[in-house]
């Protein structure tokens, strides 16, 4: 996975104004794609992220890059906990959410909703999501709006700038430990 496609898919949690990104990536083999996720991690932990393989296919790979301390104020959210618990998890800390949530990915079947509060998707749209089986929303973009539109349109505008923004700096040279920002 080059920094190019890195940066394609996950831009706004690289600039640490979005808690993780979740995306599917072509891989040659999962040995390789793991040692790349290792060197990545090895070079950006200090600033914040991490990343993940959620789920292995023939040839791609579901990655979740994410900034933990932000996941884990997303998740203490009385919402989010509220959620999760209606949702079926039994853990009581970030990362074993986490591990719940990985482990429904990979069994398959009916994808986890609920993954929309791992992706810094407000609360009341994941509720809204599940509650009306994803119809009735009031917009949409990079996830459907079932609460504050204009909240909303502001974020999607935020992650689309940074998104073009990101990608030109890359192609011009800056390199991806230059990008990412401390968070």
């Amino acid at each position: 996975m080059s920094e190019e496609y890195l940066v394609r898919y996950s831009s706004p949690t690289l600039a640490g104004i979005k808690t993780g990104s979740l995306f599917m990536c072509p891989m040659d083999s999962r040995e390789n794609v793991i040692q790349e996720i290792s060197r990545y991690n090895q070079l950006l932990l200090d600033k914040g992220l991490c990343m993940v393989p959620v789920k292995f296919n023939a040839d791609s790979v579901l990655i979740y890059v994410f900034r933990p301390k932000r996941l884990e104020n997303d998740l203490n959210a009385p919402m989010a906990r509220k959620i999760l618990k209606n949702a079926g998890y039994g853990s009581s800390t970030c990362m074993g959410f986490l591990s719940e949530l990985l482990e429904r990915v990979r069994k398959g079947g009916d994808f986890p909703h609920e993954i929309g509060l791992f992706l810094s998707y407000p609360p009341e749209d994941v509720k809204g999501f599940m509650d009306n089986s994803a119809e009735n929303y009031k917009c949409v973009g990079d996830w459907k709006v079932y609460g504050d539109v204009n909240a909303a349109k502001r974020t999607f505008a935020l992650y689309d700038r940074c998104k073009k923004t990101y990608c030109r700096l890359i192609k011009k040279g800056m390199s991806l430990r230059e990008l990412v920002v401390a968070v």
